[in-house]
């Protein structure tokens, strides 16, 4: 389940899921059957996952072939990234990229970007997997682009994540089984992503006092006034174990009490002693007479055990209210060494358990199951809850109440990282998944949410900046929003190459008459909304910006809803000059000796310029103006200027530019001087030069 966990939704849930299964606990890990354990309690980038400490004996760095000269620091980064030790690894694939740019290996930049990523460090990632692009851009994998894009995400870079996204639905057509996504599913999206950024926060969000350094995740409701939730804290003065994929202390399960002022935590004191171990132990859940709890673990006995890879898998635990006191836990019927289960939810009345797992017949790497919860301790075969819930990515942290699944998932369209998203369902079955937006969720891992459906208050967790620690606990509240009439248009303005955001970009919004009503000026993160606006109404958006091409897009309101567009722009190329408010091919000037309408030399180097910018425009049409000095009768010099003009065009055609894209050659003599050297004025040769020239008008782009 490697990655089954977000960043601490997994530790506690299914360390195994996560990134923190980077310990042999991983259930999706790249180097196992699909890097999932008990180990790693949290999403894959977070640093709350379950995973077993001990290194795995069977672990080959042979799997990882190195091109250059291995060194024993490149070694020994292998060897910590094959047993999961992503936080060691990083730091020494760094240091050999650092020390030496022959070692900027597709593996081993591969390697530096996927240490930082399974540990939800998104810039470090994303810096790595630039380089890794930059360098192999030709020979990427779709998951290495998807996890480009996902790094993206998890910087703010919306609009580039979106070519990426883009790129990898292409290239997942080429695959066996692979289905690329069509024009208008592509579209429609970039279009959900934008409506997710547009949309108006109603929640409010409040980090808690009881959050520590180290990951701290996964809250659950227990009882009225108490909340149960997973932590990395280190609360032994003599303890000193670590989890080596992030180099925290091992989870442990706490109940803290609920200040119902605040809504924060206090008095966090360990769960039961016959719960927790010197393992990870997270996500938990509890039946509705509090008298039953479910929960993740390593795959933990009186030993350790591992799969036929090496590797450490998450389990589901049962245990049981006796006398005040919880009993030995013990193991689900449907676990297995061979993959993960974990991160547990019980439907309201306790008849149903969802759980997530990386089991044979997944659908992604790592999916929400469900199985009936039946008399006598016994329990259905799990069911997949299928392709409207789980993706190709990960789906994880499930939590109901009496109307909606709550779940997490980097597969589904979001900010970044995990996303936390809700879907309705009744006896039919499931609605539309739906992301519920900012400021729940962020461009990092937010994850585990609960939520109280009476007070409409919750908790959920998040690695995202300005926390105190790896992964945090927040509190929400749910603001009651007044439902107001609203039409409008809202978007972001994007470099249509690299996808960077575009402030300080001049949008205008005109009439279906081209009659101007409001202009804005993009935000820093390169938005804009028109409010106020006329419903079902046909208007036209212009984008404007200095060096780049204006754009122009029609679009059309609809009854109360903000619709989104995205603009992208084009910068201009460095031969592409504005001049009063026309486009041209901005050569050195184009001069012909005295006299004469042959191609120079140094005219044809700039003219080859000028083809070479028409060849990487193909839809560029133009057309010539030649001119000459006062020099000669006018009638001459007109003459004398159309066959500049002409010769000009001869040799663009020359060299493979379509006759057609040249809409017109045409000769103006002395007409259009652009120096004071008119008839009767003394000039030198260098200045009557200046007005022998051709000058390239952009009509078409």
């Amino acid at each position: 389940m490697k990655k089954l966990i977000p960043t601490c939704l997994f530790l506690l849930s299914l360390s195994v899921f996560s990134q923190k299964e980077q310990e042999k606990t991983t259930i999706n890990n790249p180097q196992t059957k699909k890097g999932y354990t008990i180990a790693n309690l949290k999403p894959a980038n977070s640093n709350s996952y379950f995973s077993d400490e001990t290194t795995n004996n069977n672990s080959n760095t042979s799997k990882n072939k190195v091109t250059v000269k291995e060194s024993k620091l490149i070694k020994k980064a292998y060897e910590y990234f094959d047993m999961l030790w992503y936080a060691e690894a990083a730091k020494l694939f760094e240091q050999a990229l650092e020390e030496n740019k022959e070692n900027y290996t597709k593996d081993i930049l591969q390697k530096a970007g996927d240490s930082h990523y399974y540990n939800t460090n998104m810039e470090r990632a994303y810096h790595w997997y630039q380089i890794l692009y930059d360098t192999y851009k030709d020979d990427l994998t779709p998951d290495q682009i998807f996890k480009y894009s996902h790094a993206l995400k998890g910087n703010g870079k919306y609009g580039k994540a979106k070519r990426f996204m883009r790129m990898y639905n292409r290239m997942k057509k080429d695959e066996p089984t692979g289905v690329e996504l069509n024009t208008e599913d592509n579209a429609r999206n970039e279009q959900v992503l934008d409506q997710i950024l547009n949309k108006k926060p109603n929640y409010e969000v409040k980090n808690l006092a009881v959050n520590t350094e180290n990951s701290d995740f996964s809250p659950m409701f227990y009882s009225n006034d108490k909340i149960v939730f997973a932590s990395a804290k280190d609360s032994s003065f003599f303890n000193t174990r670590r989890y080596k994929w992030n180099n925290q202390p091992y989870l442990d399960l706490y109940v803290a009490k609920i200040n119902q002022q605040s809504d924060d935590l206090k008095d966090a004191i360990k769960f039961s002693k016959k719960v927790n171990t010197k393992y990870h132990e997270a996500s938990v859940t509890f039946s509705p007479d509090n008298k039953t709890m479910y929960f993740t673990r390593n795959n933990y006995g009186k030993k350790l055990k591992r799969d036929k890879n090496g590797i450490n898998n998450l389990k589901l635990y049962m245990s049981k209210k006796i006398n005040g006191e919880w009993s030995e836990a013990v193991e689900l019927p449907f676990n297995s060494d061979e993959y993960s289960t974990g991160h547990p939810a019980l439907s309201p009345d306790g008849k149903q358990l969802y759980f997530v797992s990386d089991m044979p017949g997944s659908i992604g790497e790592t999916d929400i199951f469900v199985v009936d919860v039946l008399e006598d301790g016994l329990f259905s075969t799990p069911k997949n809850l299928g392709p409207e819930i789980n993706t190709e990515q990960k789906e994880m942290f499930p939590f109901l109440n009496n109307k909606k699944l709550y779940f997490s998932s980097n597969g589904h369209i979001g900010l970044g990282g995990l996303d936390v998203y809700e879907v309705a369902y009744d006896e039919e079955g499931f609605k539309d998944v739906v992301n519920v937006g900012q400021p729940i969720n962020s461009n990092k891992d937010d994850f585990s949410y609960i939520i109280n459906e009476e007070t409409q208050k919750g908790y959920f967790a998040s690695n995202r900046k300005g926390g105190k620690g790896d992964d945090d606990i927040y509190s929400f509240k749910n603001l009651i929003v007044e439902e107001v009439n609203e039409n409008a248009i809202a978007g972001v303005v994007t470099e249509i190459v690299t996808g960077d955001l575009m402030p300080n970009a001049l949008v205008t919004l005109l009439d279906e008459n081209n009659i101007k009503l409001k202009e804005i000026v993009t935000e820093e993160d390169g938005s804009f909304v028109f409010e106020d606006l006329d419903s079902n109404t046909k208007y036209k958006l212009q984008a404007n910006k200095e060096t780049f091409f204006d754009e122009e897009l029609n679009t059309a309101t609809k009854e109360n809803q903000v619709v989104n567009v995205d603009i992208a722009m084009r910068k201009l190329h460095d031969m592409i000059a504005i001049e009063n408010g026309i486009k041209k091919l901005k050569t050195e000037k184009i001069f012909f000796d005295f006299d004469k309408s042959y191609i120079r030399q140094d005219a044809s180097v700039e003219l080859d310029k000028l083809v070479d910018v028409m060849t990487e425009y193909p839809n560029m049409k133009i057309k010539i103006e030649s001119h000459t000095d006062v020099r000669g009768n006018n009638a001459y010099n007109k003459y004398l200027s159309d066959k500049r003009a002409k010769s000009t065009r001869k040799y663009i055609i020359s060299k493979g530019i379509d006759e057609n894209r040249i809409i017109s050659a045409i000769g103006y003599g002395e007409e259009q001087l652009i120096n004071g050297c008119e008839d009767g004025v003394n000039c030198s040769r260098e200045k009557h030069q200046e007005n022998r020239r051709s000058e390239f008008i952009i009509v078409e782009m």
